[in-house]
């Protein structure tokens, strides 16, 4: 039996969408990145820059449940930072 994927989200930054699929795949959600950018090449031209974060369709809610916790979250303040 083959998974549907769907497209969660389309970002214009590989650094944010590496950042997403950590997240997920910490919550056991499998992730796909597609993008056509020509990676020797540092240029987000249109559609070219597009990195699309992709979930099987049965994955979808929890996804984008875990994606609104981790942006609602406070950062953790980091310890020896102290003045």
């Amino acid at each position: 039996m083959q998974e549907e994927w769907t497209v969660l989200l389309v970002t214009y930054d590989q650094l944010e969408a590496e950042i997403l699929k950590d997240v997920l795949e910490s919550g056991d959600i499998p992730v796909e990145l597609r993008s056509a950018k020509v990676s020797p090449y540092p240029v987000n031209v249109g559609r070219m820059g597009e990195v699309k974060v992709l979930v099987r369709e049965m994955d979808r809610e929890a996804a984008e449940e875990a994606l609104r916790r981790f942006r609602e979250e406070p950062p953790e303040p980091q310890s020896g930072m102290e003045s």
